[in-house]
């Protein structure tokens, strides 16, 4: 394809960690995801990460830690803000375990939560807000971490789309108790799948690591407050504390993700050249509504919306960029209460209505970025795009 979604970012590098992880026989989490683990902790300043299959599966785990924290843990009922655009797995683990969700809209122009609108989403029954900085572009984040705090309730934040995005001089996936990435194909680095869970808290950094691996206590550290052993090793070796899952990462995953953060600020700074020409050659033009920077984006895609008031068909405009063999999406997934699935949750819309998000849903778009020049396929992308909308 001309212009795809996303390429390959794999090189002779992640090929031989591959090789070298399999002659060595290591195929479930070992010694290369407990290596990257910490390597990506540190990269963004933070205690622990605890990796697994996919940013999905950070998500939940995220969520069911908090169920099982000692001292205010969330309870079935409870209310949680979230934004009205995100992607399904960010919503899913609060619906299952038996959250009531309070959409709020987002900004037109960034995409991202309106944090003008949490007092309004705040009632007594809140106890947790989860943002998503969308497509590379950080939320309000500091905002939103303030507004938490004042109001004593927990913070998850979704980066799975915006890994090595900043705010107010701090990286995105950092701001929350709890902090996803994703490690997808088409994401910032990627292991194929995968995802990590980042924190600074001790007793929420063991229950992730419980409850990634059948609730059981043998991945837990000497000394977990989660348990005291009291039973033979017999026993000991298998026994489960909480109610968990198997969503363990590969350890060539791990061993994949070591090499790709090596490379990440490179591939973030191409992005970011990417993205700079797709503004200077979009400028100006009212018939595109684009992503408004907040901070400094990682610039994960290049979204488009099409003015309503310049009455572009999109469809008509679908068309014309598969002819020229051009990718495109939703916009992540779109205005969430707009899916079937939405019947089987319960929730609220905060002020009755998210006419931006729906704008997003109905009107745009994405195309692809990623760490090479781009600037011949942006050009014929604008070139495309004005025959198309007149």
């Amino acid at each position: 394809m001309f212009y795809d979604l996303a390429v390959s970012t794999w090189g002779p590098e992640e090929i031989e960690a591959i090789r070298r992880t399999i002659a060595e026989g290591s195929f479930t989490m070992g010694e290369q995801v407990a290596a990257f683990e910490e390597e990506f902790a540190r990269y963004f300043g933070m205690r622990y990460g605890v990796m697994v299959n996919s940013g999905s599966s950070a998500n939940l785990i995220a969520v069911a830690a908090l169920f099982y924290k000692t001292d205010r843990p969330l309870q079935r009922g409870d209310e949680v803000i979230v934004p009205a655009i995100a992607w399904s797995t960010t919503f899913h683990p609060l619906q299952q375990y038996g959250l009531k969700l309070r959409f709020v809209d987002v900004e037109l122009d960034t995409l991202n939560i309106d944090a003008r609108k949490l007092h309004r989403a705040l009632t007594p029954r809140t106890r947790m807000i989860v943002a998503a900085s969308i497509l590379g572009n950080p939320a309000a984040l500091d905002i939103i971490q303030n507004f938490a705090r004042s109001h004593g309730l927990y913070f998850l934040e979704d980066n799975c789309e915006s890994m090595d995005a900043e705010i107010a001089g701090r990286k995105t996936g950092t701001f929350g108790q709890v902090n996803t990435f994703s490690f997808f194909f088409s994401h910032h680095i990627s292991t194929s799948e995968g995802g990590m869970v980042l924190t600074d808290d001790d007793e929420l950094h063991h229950l992730l690591r419980c409850v990634r691996a059948h609730g059981w206590t043998r991945d837990l550290p000497p000394g977990s407050p989660l348990f005291e052993r009291y039973g033979s090793d017999h026993f000991e070796a298998y026994r489960f504390i909480l109610p968990g899952y198997n969503v363990r990462p590969l350890e060539i995953s791990g061993a994949i993700g070591r090499q790709q953060l090596k490379k990440l600020p490179v591939m973030t700074a191409q992005r970011r050249r990417n993205f700079a020409f797709f503004q200077e050659v979009f400028r100006g033009d009212d018939r595109f509504i684009l992503q408004r920077e907040n901070g400094k984006s990682s610039c994960f895609s290049f979204t488009i919306i099409l003015n309503p008031a310049k009455a572009a068909d999109r469809d008509k405009v679908f068309v014309a960029l598969k002819e020229a063999d051009i990718g495109f999406r939703m916009i992540t997934g779109g205005c969430f209460l707009k899916h079937d699935v939405i019947k089987y949750y319960e929730y609220d819309v905060v002020d009755g209505e998210t006419p931006n998000a729906e704008l997003a849903h109905d009107r745009g778009f994405f195309v692809g970025n990623y760490p090479q020049d781009l600037s011949a396929q942006i050009r014929h992308l604008r070139e495309v795009l004005d025959r198309a909308c007149g």
